[in-house]
């Protein structure tokens, strides 16, 4: 009897009249016998693939058949793979682009940016940035390419070197490091972050208790405490506020961290006037205009988006903050970090997709994305209305310390 090895009983296999008579007359064959020499299965149901690769046969009604097989109608775990892949790949019809209006780097993003190309331009490379210029990878790998040496403090920089602050900013105590080691400093810190500095100190000056309304780490709000010697409350919710253990509640002021917006403070400023009805701060207008401007376009796709992609760095407060917003009213978000990190599951045919950017996410990632959801099926790109920026910061001396030879 013949025995298929992996049980397919309903396979019959047939052999040729002279396969047949060189089994009777020769006994067992010590070749397998080639696909040419014996005809293909054919089973009775209809059409599964089989293959014979090699069959060993002999004349004993013992003898075993080696099969090895593919059948279709029981796809390989393999094949189930390939299929979902080309189904997550296949176009997706009528998918629409809503790009979000103002997106992307803000003037103290460019700023920063600028100096530390200039400066690369002008005096060679290496040039050392103290912290990531700005909140974003790609951002951080291009200028690393071209000479930029990122450093977590000056004492890593060589004596004499030149050096860019991160436009984040840095506590003063950086810039007496900095002094100590005879480096030569360009500061890139956004004019916004500088002018919440200066009121810290004019805060302190008057002898007020200072409050920094931020996130804990976050290195913005690190600069900011640096700009007083005395210790400095940091909070972020309400909560916080309920729990504060203060010297003199007739003696408190607040500041801000510049990547927070309007709406992202006000609970937390409502509350501390509340409860401390003497307290000084900026008024809510000194808020970064570029921060609340991106948060209020996300608020435009309400309704008319159903997806949310997020360009910008899992670093990036303000990238994470649209992120959050984009749930709030309702539209699935997701932070990418470029195109690359669209997941093909997110989307689906008639899928109305918002796009935006973090304030330190350059455009040409945001036109990467829009090219891949084009490839995807895209089949309109819209541009949303928003609010239009012309702010312009203007940039330090860069031949201050001369040019390279």
């Amino acid at each position: 009897m013949l025995v298929p090895s992996r049980g397919l009983s309903e396979f019959e296999p047939r052999f040729t009249p002279e396969v047949a008579h060189l089994m009777a007359t020769q006994g067992p064959l010590r070749k397998p016998v080639s696909r040419q020499q014996g005809r293909e299965f054919r089973p009775k149901t209809a059409q599964p693939e089989v293959q014979l690769e090699q069959a060993a046969y002999s004349a004993s009604p013992s003898a075993v058949i080696d099969l090895s097989f593919r059948d279709s109608r029981q796809p390989s775990l393999q094949r189930g793979k390939a299929r979902a892949s080309r189904r997550n790949t296949d176009p997706l019809a009528n998918l629409d682009i809503l790009l979000s209006q103002p997106r992307g780097f803000c003037a103290g993003v460019v700023r920063a940016i600028d100096i530390v190309e200039q400066a690369l331009e002008v005096h060679g490379a290496p040039i050392y940035v103290v912290h990531e210029i700005v909140h974003n990878r790609h951002v951080v790998e291009g200028l690393r390419e071209k000479g930029a040496i990122f450093v977590e403090s000056p004492e890593e920089v060589p004596a004499g070197g030149l050096t860019v602050f991160s436009a984040h900013g840095v506590a003063r105590e950086v810039f007496r490091q900095a002094e100590a080691r005879g480096l030569r400093v360009l500061n890139a810190t956004c004019p916004l972050v500088t002018k919440v500095h200066n009121q810290a100190r004019r805060y302190h000056k008057r002898g007020y208790e200072l409050i920094v309304v931020g996130h804990p780490g976050h290195p913005e709000v690190e600069g900011h405490i640096g700009q007083v010697e005395d210790p400095v409350h940091v909070l972020s919710t309400t909560a916080e506020v309920n729990g504060l253990v203060v010297s003199d509640p007739e003696k408190l002021a607040y500041v801000t961290q510049t990547t927070l917006s309007i709406d992202d403070t006000r609970e937390v400023i409502e509350a501390l006037r509340e409860r401390f009805p003497k307290i000084v701060g900026p008024e809510l207008a000194d808020i970064c205009y570029a921060t609340q401007n991106r948060q209020n376009a996300v608020r435009t796709l309400e309704g008319e988006a159903d997806l949310l992609l997020v360009v910008g760095s899992t670093n990036s407060s303000n990238s994470n903050r649209l992120v959050d917003l984009g749930r709030q009213v309702g539209i699935q978000a997701y932070l990418i970090d470029d195109a690359g990190s669209i997941d093909p599951e997110w989307l689906n045919p008639k899928t109305r997709v918002g796009v935006t950017a973090g304030a330190s996410a350059p455009e040409h990632l945001v036109q990467e994305v829009v090219e891949r959801l084009k490839e995807m099926g895209a089949s309109s790109v819209k541009e949303m209305d928003g609010e239009p920026e012309a702010v312009h910061f203007p940039l330090p001396d860069l031949q201050e310390f001369g040019s390279k030879s």
